[in-house]
């Protein structure tokens, strides 16, 4: 049946330059959608340490700038497809969707406030971590977890300073990353960077470990697909927060 225009839903996501999974991913678990786009703006991100200069790379305008591509695409959602809120903060996020919101009119969302939400709306308060990160990194992203009220039981991380890099891992890496941390019994499971190959393997760790996998670039899906005012049951076979979480 052809798709009427008026009706069709366009997502913009907001890219890190370097990423090379989060694009192929999102159309794929978009694909049984045919009224529902995904779109891409990138802004340059190509180290994720705690160097000023890394820091740097996620200052609001180069984001600004970005969204503000996206909206002359008329997108009816942006979403930040991306994890630094876990190191800098969610208040980070929360005021970027606060700006992109002013400057565009759009509907806003982000991957990190998105799993938040997600973890508390399941009572989910004890949770896995798998991440490609270096130390210095991880350690923040438990910390800021830990004050939003979600305590990090079991965890694996590949020391990695990326990002490309990140995108090199196997899905076979990711999931054996995953099965260790299950082993501690979290209540869910966060694949927490949307240059990792987590999303494509979740539904089959689910099954395996009875325990919910929500992977970084599944939970900005999410959230642009509630922005836009499209149930996110109507993607399939990507794991239990499509199913399960209204």
């Amino acid at each position: 049946m052809p798709i009427d225009p008026s009706q069709h839903k366009r997502i913009g996501m907001l890219t890190p330059s370097s990423n090379t999974v989060l694009e192929p991913v999102t159309t794929a678990m978009l694909a049984g959608l045919p009224d529902v786009t995904a779109h891409f703006g990138r802004f340059r991100v190509t180290e994720i340490s705690l160097s000023t200069a890394a820091l740097a790379q996620f200052d609001l305008q180069p984001i600004l700038d970005a969204a503000l591509l996206l909206a002359d695409a008329k997108v009816d959602a942006i979403v930040w497809n991306g994890t630094s809120s876990g190191w800098l903060g969610l208040e980070r996020d929360r005021d970027l969707c606060a700006a992109i919101e002013t400057a565009t009119g759009a509907k806003t969302g982000t991957s990190v406030l998105a799993l938040a939400e997600i973890l508390r709306g399941t009572g989910a308060s004890r949770i896995g971590l798998v991440t490609p990160y270096l130390d210095e990194i991880q350690e923040k992203i438990i910390s800021n977890f830990a004050t939003e009220g979600f305590d990090c039981i079991a965890e694996r991380h590949l020391r990695d300073r990326g990002n490309f890099s990140f995108s090199q891992y196997s899905e076979a890496t990711v999931a054996d990353l995953v099965r260790e941390v299950a082993t501690a019994k979290p209540d869910a499971i966060a694949v927490f960077c949307t240059n990792m190959r987590g999303g494509p393997v979740v539904e089959a760790l689910e099954a395996e470990t009875g325990i919910p996998i929500y992977d970084s670039v599944a939970t900005a899906v999410w959230a642009g697909l509630r922005a836009a005012g499209v149930s996110p049951a109507r993607v399939q076979g990507w794991g239990r927060l499509f199913r399960e979480v209204p």
